[in-house]
């Protein structure tokens, strides 16, 4: 085999160097899609939905409420949001999870039980190794409306214009996709050290 000349050498070297680099650049260009499931959590009526953003392209792909009747125990509506949460994971694919945090409430048994049906959703989520992230309410709300104090209807019509729904999502799912564009504007305004600190 011929043996190559320093400047020949130097040449190959150089192009094969040019090659690399601009498949890096074509790596580092691509699109990142993420796709989230958004958790408003409840025990009679848990808010879900799932979100995708393909570059600057911020999309519902689906949305709904997990509702567990009145006459149906604790333990039964916590089983019945963990099995509707795994169903959803598993037809939509997310990449994140992302969940409103526990609102101050007066009444212990209120947070208590606000505690248990969040439990629920977490485990759902971390069973398929999702990361978790929290938002508090006021930013969840700010996200959406603009106002920490915004209400549930307020939220709901907001959330269709911003998503270009077809029409109102329901109160408790309108929430879910308010917490999925929370999510998403954090990983914009944050860095990533900020973000991980809202992760759970």
């Amino acid at each position: 085999m011929a043996r190559l000349t320093a400047s020949q050498l130097a040449a190959v070297l150089a192009k094969k160097a040019k090659v690399a680099s601009s498949a890096v650049r074509v790596v580092a260009s691509a699109p990142t899609i993420e796709r989230v499931l958004a958790i408003d959590p409840a025990l009679r009526n848990t808010g879900w939905s799932v979100l995708e953003r393909d570059g600057r392209d911020l999309k519902a792909i689906a949305y709904g409420v997990i509702s567990n009747p009145a006459e149906l125990l604790h333990s039964g509506c916590l089983v019945a949001i963990r099995e509707q949460l795994n169903d959803v994971i598993r037809e939509h694919k997310p990449t994140v999870c992302a969940i409103e945090a526990t609102i101050f409430v007066q009444s212990f048994k209120t947070a208590i039980v606000l505690g248990t049906a969040r439990a629920a959703c977490l485990i759902a989520a971390a069973e398929y190794g999702l990361a978790i992230y929290e938002y508090a309410p006021r930013e969840v709300k700010q996200a959406a409306v603009g106002r920490g104090a915004a209400q549930k209807d307020q939220v709901a019509f907001m959330i269709r214009s911003m998503l270009r729904l077809k029409e109102t999502p329901p109160p408790d799912a309108a929430d879910a996709l308010a917490v999925g564009i929370a999510h998403f504007q954090n990983a914009d305004a944050s860095t990533a050290l900020g973000r991980e600190s809202k992760r759970v």
